[in-house]
């Protein structure tokens, strides 16, 4: 692989990908979470740190990882200090297919090209070595199982795939339950993993941004008849996407 550490996004996209099918699980909410995994990596990196409920940049040398540091750039440029659930529900286009083809080149997954219908073209991704997800998971299996607060970057992993929804695809069913409910309790231990794990969560559910209401009248100000209140604008709020006009990648 040549490298003796994976990132936390290379990690949880070999966690959401179905060794059977190729596929990956969760894809709309798994490109959000991806978005966030880079903001905990540059964390653990001290390239960023958190500021209040926004991000911001302390380090702007590069990692040396070419997805990370455009990332990095980017916050960069904000110049100030941006609100996790912006930046994480900014447009991220590609980003999963970047990582796919990255893992590719890395030779942790190999592409397999086939059609949908017999006509559209389709690419999936199989694992090379699924000892590398089985790995990753065990970990994951021995935080949930033995209660011991588990080192910041497991931690983090974890809370990025409760917020995606992958706590279903790793552990399923009714026997699964008390797994999923423990995966969400390890959000705790970290706390960048937990801020960005909530701002996953607040996108999805499109509380993302709140526009601020202009104060009601007072008694001495009552609005005259027929007069049309006046709204805050919401400048500067960037809109976030809605789940289902994501941009979906090759890999489905």
């Amino acid at each position: 692989m040549g490298r003796s550490r994976r990132t936390i996004p290379e990690e949880l996209l070999l966690l959401a990908l179905d060794p059977t099918t190729g596929t990956t699980a969760q894809p709309q909410s798994l490109d959000l979470g991806l978005a966030g995994a880079q903001l905990v990596e540059l964390a653990l990196a001290g390239r960023i740190a958190p500021d209040g409920d926004r991000i911001a940049v302390v380090v702007p040398r590069p990692t040396g990882d070419p997805t990370l540091d455009c990332a990095l750039e980017l916050l960069r440029r904000r110049g100030a200090p941006v609100r996790a659930v912006h930046w994480i529900g900014g447009p991220r286009l590609g980003l999963r297919q970047t990582y796919l083809s990255h893992l590719e080149r890395c030779g942790m997954v190999h592409a397999v090209a086939g059609q949908m219908c017999g006509v559209l073209p389709t690419t999936r991704y199989q694992a090379t070595d699924t000892e590398i997800s089985r790995e990753i998971k065990a970990r994951l299996d021995s935080a949930i199982r033995t209660g011991v607060p588990p080192d910041p970057r497991t931690a983090a992993l974890a809370a990025l795939a409760h917020a995606v929804g992958l706590g279903k695809h790793l552990y399923p069913g009714n026997e699964g339950r008390s797994s999923r409910s423990r995966l969400r309790d390890l959000i705790r231990h970290d706390p960048m993993g937990g801020l960005v794990a909530h701002a996953v969560m607040d996108v999805q559910n499109g509380v993302a941004a709140q526009p601020r209401r202009s104060p009601a009248p007072t008694a001495g100000r009552q609005a005259t008849a027929g007069a049309r209140p006046v709204s805050e604008p919401t400048r500067g709020v960037p809109m976030q996407p809605r789940r289902g006009s994501m941009a979906r990648a090759v890999a489905h």
